[in-house]
């Protein structure tokens, strides 16, 4: 399996961190918020990955280069203006290849074991759920026999962690577009898949929830 990580956004809520610094190359407990999926996804056996890049796309390259140190493969899916999710995702399909692939949000912690994902029920995607943050209560999505649903009884958060068949994306326009839609249409057919998670999980949108994933892995 391959792996895509986001990386080409501009991180408004965590300014002026970066407005040098690319969101992804943010460091908590002294090591960058992509180094620790590159080596999760190492230590899952994943080791042909895929960054997008747009916001100080240079910086990026430069740190995590072809990858060697971390023991994977990077090739780099350079957007000059960023496409959003979808379009990221979409814009990098030629270098993703025919198989279904693992997407994961660059400005998240988690200590997932990220070998134990798959798709589930002959889903075109499956999407790990956490229990919802304080700045996410009303949830996302529910779950309901290991299909992801878009209303239920017990809503849960996406926590930014996919796998997704390529034919999941099919007769998608290039161009800048969100997931979320996208993920919608598909649960109302039936087509995705997930399960929920309840170990550590960060998204870091905000400078307050970076010191809090410091004090968590320092203490």
């Amino acid at each position: 399996m391959k792996a895509m990580i986001l990386a080409a956004g501009r991180g408004e809520r965590l300014r002026p961190l970066t407005d040098e610094t690319p969101k992804p190359l943010i460091e908590v407990a002294g090591k960058s918020l992509i180094e620790y999926h590159l080596q999760n996804l190492a230590a899952a056996g994943i080791h042909d990955i895929i960054i997008n890049t747009a916001w100080l796309a240079e910086k990026i390259h430069q740190q995590l280069g072809d990858g060697s140190d971390y023991g994977v493969s990077i090739q780099y899916s350079d957007e000059g203006t960023a496409l959003e999710t979808a379009g990221g995702i979409i814009n990098a399909l030629p270098l993703l290849g025919e198989e279904p692939f693992m997407v994961i949000n660059g400005d998240i912690w988690c200590d997932l074991d990220l070998s134990t994902l798959k798709i589930k029920n002959n889903a075109l995607a499956h999407l790990v759920l956490v229990n919802n943050p304080e700045h996410n209560a009303k949830g996302d999505f529910a779950l309901e026999h290991g299909l992801i649903k878009n209303t239920g009884d017990s809503m849960y958060t996406f926590s930014g962690i996919g796998i997704y068949s390529p034919e999941f994306f099919a007769q998608q326009k290039h161009g800048s577009s969100a997931l979320a839609p996208l993920i919608r249409n598909k649960t109302d057919l039936g087509l995705v898949s997930g399960q929920l998670y309840e170990g550590s999980w960060t998204d870091v949108g905000t400078t307050g929830r970076l010191q809090e994933l410091e004090t968590q892995l320092t203490r």
